[in-house]
């Protein structure tokens, strides 16, 4: 297990009401960082502020408003500080569907959601991160290495998520800037639970394609970008690291 210490770093988490970004909040107030966690929904904070005071704080917004990004980043300003490490997080699903059904509020939903709300976040705590030498971790996807993952938009916007990773990376590693994405395969959360709807067919199925046979848990997702934002990993750049349980070996 990683047990890298994350004292007095101050983490940027969106998407951290529920799923992947919950476990990410966890896991580095567990390794001692103070946690600004960021979601369309609104976090129950009680658990988080209970067991590590004064170490958690959130903000309800909506990703895709750069007024609610300037908001949130003003309230963790003023809360713990500028910004060490940005857990670009929270991201939407499309249903799956091909092109034929995808209609366009669907597509503008999609790619503003997952790549847009990236996009502005990023670039308004830039400057800190830079000042900081800090980490960005972006939330791509398997989608956005191979088909399949999910329909034409989701897939299009994880595939652009990689490639945004890699141009920052690119761009802003000489400064000191560490960045780097995950590419989660099954992931069993909330946002995936329209698969276990019913006889839970398509979970099943999803399962048996995977190679370990099973869906992973958030904390491993959790645990991994753990490694990615700790000094140990400070080597790798613009990496996309699959957390895939051997689905993209087929």
């Amino acid at each position: 297990m990683i047990t890298a210490d994350f004292t007095n770093k101050i983490v940027f988490i969106t998407g951290a009401a529920s799923g992947i970004g919950a476990a990410q909040a966890k896991k580095f107030l567990t390794a001692n960082a103070f946690v600004f966690a960021f979601d369309i929904q609104s976090i129950d904070s009680s658990a988080f502020s209970t067991e590590f005071p004064g170490h958690f704080a959130c903000f309800t917004g909506d990703i895709k408003n750069e007024t609610h990004l300037k908001a949130a980043i003003y309230h963790c300003h003023q809360t713990f500080g500028t910004i060490d490490i940005l857990l670009n997080t929270a991201g939407i699903l499309d249903d799956y569907l091909a092109l034929a059904e995808t209609d366009e509020a669907l597509w503008e939903r999609v790619l503003n959601t997952n790549l847009k709300g990236m996009f502005l976040l990023t670039k308004l705590l830039l400057p800190e991160l830079l000042a900081n030498k800090g980490t960005v971790i972006n939330m791509a996807s398997i989608a956005g290495l191979v088909a399949g993952g999910g329909g034409i938009a989701y897939t299009t916007s994880k595939h652009a998520i990689i490639g945004f990773t890699k141009q920052l990376a690119l761009d802003y590693a000489e400064q000191g800037l560490h960045v780097n994405a995950l590419a989660p395969g099954a992931i069993n959360t909330p946002m995936n639970q329209a698969d276990f709807s019913g006889d839970g067919a398509m979970a099943k199925w999803v399962a048996n394609e995977t190679p370990v046979k099973r869906w992973a848990t958030p904390n491993e997702v959790a645990q991994a970008t753990l490694f990615l934002a700790s000094d140990e990993a400070r080597y790798m750049q613009g990496i996309v690291l699959p957390i895939d349980g051997g689905w993209l070996l087929k």
